[in-house]
């Protein structure tokens, strides 16, 4: 799975992995947790059906425990839907990059090790270019880590900025506040995170309808990660295409 162009609109159902199970956290937070599915791979499959071509995997237990958890759930979602899937959660070292990638998947999101280290997320997508993504999660516009559970001082502009000449495969831009609130995502930072980089940027948190993605495609952003919402019903795949004019 390449770079998009800007001018491509991907569409990302998100599936969250914690004990194995499909859930869905609160802006993060690990004790406002819903279990939507103990069978992430039917889920995966579902997705699928209803045209998804992308999913966005996220291991919740990683993120919390600093390496990778769910592998196996996440090779057993990678092979039953035969989709391209980006990988997030806990990967921290290469040998966590190179386990990650043995299970197909077709492209990892660094976040925590990659802000500690920037100069070792230049190495990793210097090593696998076009094939890391990095993952910006941002509380009022600062950068959080480990999990959500850490705010630095740091902002998400100025990070996205120094990376932007290197040869990742985009930014995952996520607003903790909006996350898994059904409020609507935080459409000016979006906008704002994708014209201050040439790197395409896909946006995350809060998204619940068709119209926003609209909004944020022409906008410039990417693509969007879409969880809550849909698992929720309160926005279908089908609407989300018959909005952006794309036949599946």
């Amino acid at each position: 799975m390449q770079s998009v162009p800007k001018n491509e609109m991907l569409i990302y159902p998100a599936i969250d992995l914690r004990g194995g199970r499909c859930v869905r956290l609160r802006q993060g937070d690990y004790a406002q947790e819903t279990i939507f599915s103990d069978d992430p791979a039917a889920m995966g499959q579902r997705w699928v059906a209803d045209g998804a071509n992308v999913l966005h995997l996220v291991d919740l237990d990683g993120a919390k425990a600093g390496h990778p958890v769910n592998s196996q759930v996440i090779q057993a979602i990678v092979k039953a839907t035969g989709v391209p899937c980006q990988v997030g959660g806990g990967i921290r070292t290469a040998d966590h990059l190179a386990l990650t990638f043995d299970l197909g998947v077709a492209r990892i999101v660094l976040g925590t090790r990659a802000l500690q280290d920037p100069a070792w997320l230049e190495s990793m997508a210097t090593r696998f270019p076009g094939k890391i993504v990095l993952g910006l999660d941002a509380r009022d516009g600062m950068v959080a880590t480990e999990g959500w559970l850490h705010t630095s001082t740091r902002s998400a502009l100025e990070l996205a900025r120094m990376c932007d000449g290197w040869p990742l495969a985009g930014i995952v831009y996520t607003d903790i506040a909006r996350d898994g609130m059904m409020s609507g995502p935080n459409e000016e930072a979006q906008a704002e995170m994708a014209a201050a980089v040439k790197l395409p940027v896909i946006a995350s948190g809060g998204i619940t309808a068709a119209d926003q993605i609209v909004r944020l495609r022409d906008r410039g952003l990417a693509g969007v990660i879409i969880g809550r919402a849909l698992y929720e019903d309160a926005i279908t795949l089908p609407q989300v295409w018959a909005a952006l004019g794309v036949t599946t």
